[in-house]
């Protein structure tokens, strides 16, 4: 009998702990949708120009789903290497391939590549964030055709939280004038990624 009620407990703390963790992503998710329209719509941080602003009626969001909050493992990449990635404008980024993650998504297993920008890396607010460029199967479709972004904290341990909620568009989904890093042919995931910023209108 006690053995049945100390696993209750324990089913009950599983769920309450759930809970707060979803709670805790809807939280996050919410603050990252209103930051985007913000931060599109203020002219002091909008890549936008004044007309594009005006007719700029804000992001059209995927709906939210925690299902697309997934644990990846972490596996730090040792050797030093430089990857020339190409941009929207034909230029070139250099990027260093900092680690890859895996994890499963609609019950698909998945492989991504993070990169640390030798750019951003020797500035204080960026240099422990990596860049996670990806396309999915939605590409091109009902989100950016080219591309999405996830800014991933490098983290303390070999796990991580993956949240596709939070998956943003570069400027160039939305105006000309910007270099645009283009994920790599090994960031595409042959899965939907039904989370995050969908496509602009008037963009592919």
């Amino acid at each position: 009998m006690k053995n049945a009620i100390y696993i209750i407990i324990l089913g009950l703390a599983s769920v309450l702990q759930a809970q707060e963790l979803d709670s805790l992503w809807l939280k996050e998710i919410k603050v990252f949708q209103t930051e985007q329209d913000e931060h599109y719509f203020n002219k002091k941080t909008s890549p936008l120009n004044k007309k594009e602003r005006k007719s700029f009626k804000g992001h059209h969001f995927f709906p939210v789903d925690i299902d697309y909050c997934v644990e990846a493992s972490f596996h730090k990449i040792e050797k030093e290497d430089t990857v020339a990635m190409q941009t929207s404008s034909g230029s070139i980024k250099y990027y260093k391939p900092y680690a890859y993650v895996r994890f499963m998504l609609k019950d698909t297993l998945c492989e991504l590549t993070l990169y640390q920008s030798y750019w951003l890396r020797d500035k204080d607010e960026y240099k422990n964030y990596l860049l996670m460029p990806f396309t999915d199967a939605t590409s091109g479709k009902s989100s950016y055709g080219g591309g999405r972004y996830l800014d991933i904290e490098i983290p303390s341990k070999d796990t991580i939280t993956l949240n596709f909620n939070l998956a943003y568009n570069p400027y160039c989904a939305y105006t000309s004038g910007y270099n645009c890093t283009i994920p790599p042919r090994e960031n595409r995931l042959n899965v939907h990624v039904l989370a995050g910023l969908a496509a602009p209108e008037n963009h592919d």
